[in-house]
């Protein structure tokens, strides 16, 4: 079976909720599989939740957005960003709801339409990771 892939393009606008846009944005193109292929702007708030711990960091300011990276499905998606101060300083981890647009975003997803991603429980880790099934098999 070949591959299916699809590529959805998106600008956010100021004030806009990066990951629940992107949330959205899945749900209204029925997108079962995909993965952000590109996402830049800026942000004046950011919820980052940073790796082994339980809350989100939150900040105020001027932030670039250097990428936003991760699996996107209706399902459940799994996004990573990371962002510069303006002196450069950079910080990343798990996109958390709360992050808000300055100016721009610009969002690239590819959609690969013989696949479903689906999160379910691992046995080894104990979290909802990505399950792959390829339709049709």
């Amino acid at each position: 079976m070949a591959n299916k892939n699809f590529n959805h393009v998106f600008r956010l606008l100021p004030g806009a909720d990066l990951r629940l846009s992107i949330e959205d944005f899945v749900i209204a193109n029925n997108i079962e599989a995909g993965w952000i292929a590109c996402a830049i702007g800026s942000l004046t708030i950011y919820s980052i939740r940073f790796a082994n711990q339980s809350e989100a960091a939150n900040g105020n300011g001027y932030f670039e957005i250097l990428n936003c990276s991760g699996t996107v499905s209706l399902h459940g998606s799994h996004l990573h960003v990371s962002i510069a101060d303006s002196e450069g300083k950079t910080i990343g981890g798990h996109l958390m709801k709360g992050c808000k647009i300055y100016t721009t975003a610009e969002i690239v997803i590819v959609e690969a339409a013989d696949y479903v991603f689906t999160r379910m429980k691992d046995v080894h880790t104990q979290f909802n990771e990505l399950h792959i099934e390829q339709k049709g098999f």
